[in-house]
């Protein structure tokens, strides 16, 4: 019972956290870490005890699924140079320099335990960003931070666990493990994308004999990262790079027909999943924290010398990461910004060089995925012998990703002073134009004589109702029609006649759901009318969309 209270508090928590950075200007994930600290307090006492491949095994899957699912694909292919620079090339990069740094001045730390550790901070965590930027970074330097992310989440922990098992081993052969490391890549993508599309038919199979339970086909999706993820293993592939592949497979999966219900579920489901487990991780974080410090001190005499040293290893480690992120970041901003202009094409953004390195430098926040693979560093090393300075490494992996967090709650805000976020004018015409020719494509399917709509028998009254009908379908698609026109004030006017429809519908609504209450209330109508009825009405509120 004591793990089941453990688990309900912890989820208590997180939805607390939420609601305090709304009052507190603080980034949620530090709100976050500051909770689980404080419920870690001796006074308190909460302590959880962390089964590093449960740990690995029960976050990272679904997390690198969502991530996968949620990127915006054609943001992802136009700006695939920038992103794959910082995804592949900045990771390799930063696991050299900083492995061979984070070496020299522990030497304690073993060369290929340094790599990985190097490696395992390599991934980004765009959640984290964009909850301190607030919507105010421009588009485009957004894309590539949430692309940054999902890419190197995958490239950092693959090159994380060759490093590892290097350390293991003690055996590490470049040629070799370069070629492990397509295979493995390849295969863990391949993998991914076939199972996701397996089981994307065998939901077409299912939907095609009335079997369109949404509950059903949304327990499917939650089992698909983590079935992803352990075929990959099983087979020496990645298990990682499988279940962001199948992420993005299922994104063009997911507008199966007749699945409308399955799919407003399936997002509500999914964004509470990712909140929950987004927040779990930090809060694990702070509920390790004393653990982490005491298992840092606990051979040496004193507490604050020792914490001192260990604190000033941090920031070192911390400063050398933004240097040779801002090294790569300038080189590779600047060459692809010459090789735009001799192609002739725009620049990425209208934010100066300067400034966008500096933005992407900052943006670089360490997160999740970070502190989910460092904790996932195996507790011993061979039949009895303890991993070498796995306190140490999380530790490191612990203050880095407080000082990228707090790094970026105090840069990031004044360096976005002055910049205008970027105009979404071309998007909300995109927008209008589909809406367009979407209205124009129901009006013919209208115009055109169907035999079903014909009644089955010559009466008079159904032809007129059925042409009735069909007049009121079409006038509203000419509504539509008028919405998305050019006019200023011909979309002025529509905009107006929508609100007032809108009030007047939500107006409706409310008084059903008022009566439905009375009837219930004098136990007129059961809980299972009560539900289907309110649901309903629910989904044709929220169809209505915000006040505007």
């Amino acid at each position: 019972m004591q793990t089941a209270y453990t688990v309900l508090i912890l989820l208590m928590l997180v939805g607390i956290s939420r609601l305090v950075a709304r009052v507190i200007p603080i980034p949620l994930p530090l709100v976050q870490i500051v909770a689980g600290a404080v419920l870690a307090w001796p006074s308190l006492g909460l302590h959880v005890a962390l089964d590093p491949e449960l740990f690995l095994f029960l976050f990272l899957p679904p997390l690198l699924f969502a991530d996968g699912w949620r990127m915006p694909k054609r943001d992802l292919w136009r700006l695939r140079g920038p992103i794959l620079m910082l995804a592949v090339g900045l990771v390799l990069f930063t696991v050299v320099g900083a492995g061979y740094f984070i070496h020299w001045l522990l030497p304690s730390i073993a060369l290929p335990v340094a790599f990985a550790l190097a490696a395992v901070l390599s991934p980004t965590d765009a959640v984290a960003v964009s909850a301190i930027a607030q919507d105010k970074l421009p588009t485009p330097l957004m894309r590539i931070l949430q692309g940054e992310a999902l890419m190197n989440d995958a490239s950092g922990l693959v090159t994380f666990k060759f490093a590892l098992a290097a350390a293991v081993t003690g055996y590490f052969s470049l040629a070799q493990a370069s070629l492990t490391f397509v295979l493995v890549a390849v295969g863990g993508l391949a993998l991914g994308v076939v199972l996701s599309w397996l089981v994307g038919r065998l939901r077409l199979w299912m939907i095609a004999r009335g079997w369109d339970d949404p509950a059903t086909h949304v327990v499917f999706m939650l089992l698909l990262p983590f079935a992803a993820y352990v075929l990959a293993e099983r087979l020496g592939a990645s298990g990682i790079l499988s279940a962001v592949a199948a992420g993005m497979m299922q994104s063009w999966l997911d507008l199966l027909p007749r699945q409308t219900s399955t799919r407003l579920l399936n997002r509500s489901v999914w964004s509470l999943l990712e909140f929950a487990f987004n927040g779990l991780i930090f809060l694990l974080l702070g509920l390790q924290l004393p653990d982490i410090i005491k298992a840092v001190t606990s051979h040496e005499a004193s507490l604050w010398p020792t914490l001192g040293y260990r604190l000033f290893d941090v920031v070192g480690i911390f400063l050398v990461l933004v240097v040779l992120r801002f090294v790569w970041v300038q080189s590779t901003w600047r060459f692809i910004g010459m090789l735009r202009r001799w192609r002739g094409k725009d620049t990425i953004t209208l934010v100066p060089t300067a400034r966008s390195c500096w933005l992407l430098t900052v943006g670089g926040v360490r997160g999740a995925v970070t502190l989910a693979g460092v904790m996932s560093v195996p507790l011993l090393l061979g039949a009895g012998q303890d991993f070498p300075e796995r306190d140490l490494l999380i530790f490191i992996a612990a203050g880095v990703i407080l000082l990228s967090l707090l790094a970026a709650c105090i840069a990031l805000p004044l360096l976005l002073r002055g910049v205008e976020r970027s105009s979404d004018e071309a998007l909300r015409k995109e927008v209008r134009e589909t809406w367009r020719r979407t209205a124009e494509a129901a009006i013919r399917a209208l115009e055109e004589e169907d035999p079903a709509d014909k009644p089955a028998t010559p009466d008079a009254a159904q032809a007129a109702l059925a042409t009735e009908l069909k007049a009121g379908l079409m006038s509203e698609y000419r509504h539509h029609l008028e919405v998305f026109n050019d006019s200023a004030e011909a979309q002025a006017q529509a905009r107006l006649m929508d609100e007032l429809e809108r009030r007047l519908r939500l107006r409706a609504l409310r008084a059903q759901r008022l009566e439905l209450y009375n009837l219930r209330r004098q136990r007129q109508i059961g809980d299972d009318v009560v539900r289907e009825i309110l649901g309903e009405l629910d989904l044709s509120e929220a169809n209505l969309g915000p006040a505007r």
